[in-house]
């Protein structure tokens, strides 16, 4: 209860905030105007035609500009922070954030491949960056996975985290390539991988909900044994679990939700390192409730760093992966600094 009342009031926030400020009684009446079918008093003058106007303006940016960006940009949060606190209880290190197994390299390949190359997408109701990012993150993860395995039958967590920033570091100096080859399209594949959320519509929303959705489903079968796996893998083995299942669930869902959320809103970071930390802070380490927390404070945080992105220099926009930065560092410095770097109480 009290997460949805936090996400409700996140959503409220962004709402209000933008090039065109809104109060929260505007950005109210305007969800309430299309949800209830309200409409102005017929033949009203003076007043009451100019605060009506002024309600249909504040329904328009609502509706058109705002509402479909802040939901998507929910959903990309809440994908970051379950993901974040899958792969912390995989590899039982808090550092472990949604892109330790070069996702965000993969999904940039995709991008810079689509913006750079032209490719067209032959999914009418998904772009081709869409697809191609969303492609390039499960494609890296897949990539990662099947070297660690290769490297030992049961895939290490220690190989999946070497894969990870080998494969990573390939993929990034690929990018980095093609930038430098292609450098009419510098400016367009600089602005994705610093991440944002200007223009999306309910499109891009719907395109991105299902996956995530999924994801964050898989996420909560693994809590408990998740919660298993942090007594040690032979431990956990010693018990019954499947370590190698669980793994490659673990290694799925977190992928196929960091895929959605970078192909909708680009490389975003701290997000989903971040959220579940504070989540911890307030549930305690146990996965069956630590997995929707970090979901939810993930929501939370990117939904107020796209709302701080449109406002600070309005009407400029700022990347919403520069706001995180600025915003995510000093968080979790703090942190730190109160609960100490090791293990899972970090």
């Amino acid at each position: 209860m009290a997460a949805a009342l936090l996400f409700a009031a996140a959503l409220l926030a962004s709402l209000c905030f933008g090039a065109a400020p809104l109060t929260p009684g505007q950005v109210v009446r305007a969800l309430l105007s299309r949800l209830g079918g309200a409409a102005g008093p017929a033949g009203a003058s003076g007043a009451a035609q100019d605060s009506a106007a002024r309600d249909f303006v504040a329904a328009t940016i609502v509706w058109e500009l705002r509402l479909a960006r802040t939901l998507l940009a929910g959903v990309a949060g809440a994908a970051l922070g379950a993901a974040g606190a899958v792969l912390q209880g995989l590899f039982r290190n808090p550092l472990a954030d949604p892109y330790a197994l070069g996702v965000s390299s993969g999904a940039a390949l995709g991008a810079v491949a689509a913006l750079s190359l032209g490719i067209a997408s032959p999914v009418a109701a998904v772009t081709a960056l869409q697809g191609l990012s969303f492609a390039g993150a499960l494609g890296a993860a897949a990539l990662v996975y099947g070297i660690a395995r290769a490297s030992g039958r049961r895939a290490p967590t220690a190989a999946l985290l070497l894969a990870g920033a080998a494969v990573g570091s390939f993929l990034g100096a690929t990018v980095s390539l093609i930038m430098t080859l292609r450098q009419r399209d510098l400016q367009r594949v600089f602005f994705w991988l610093l991440g944002g959320f200007g223009g999306k519509s309910w499109g891009d929303l719907a395109a991105a909900l299902p996956a995530a959705a999924f994801a964050l489903l898989v996420s909560m079968i693994l809590a408990r044994p998740l919660d298993i796996l942090g007594s040690g893998e032979e431990a956990a083995s010693s018990l019954g679990l499947d370590v190698a299942r669980t793994r490659a669930l673990a290694v799925a869902a977190s992928s196929l939700g960091t895929a959605a959320a970078v192909s909708a809103g680009g490389v975003i970071g701290f997000v989903g390192l971040l959220g579940p930390h504070f989540a911890r802070l307030l549930v305690g380490p146990g996965h069956r409730r630590l997995i929707p927390a970090s979901a939810a404070a993930g929501a939370v945080l990117l939904m107020i760093a796209d709302a701080a992105a449109r406002s600070i220099a309005a009407p400029i926009e700022l990347p919403v992966g520069v706001v995180t930065a600025i915003l995510g560092a000093p968080l979790f410095l703090w942190l730190l600094s109160r609960r100490g770097p090791e293990g899972q109480g970090a």
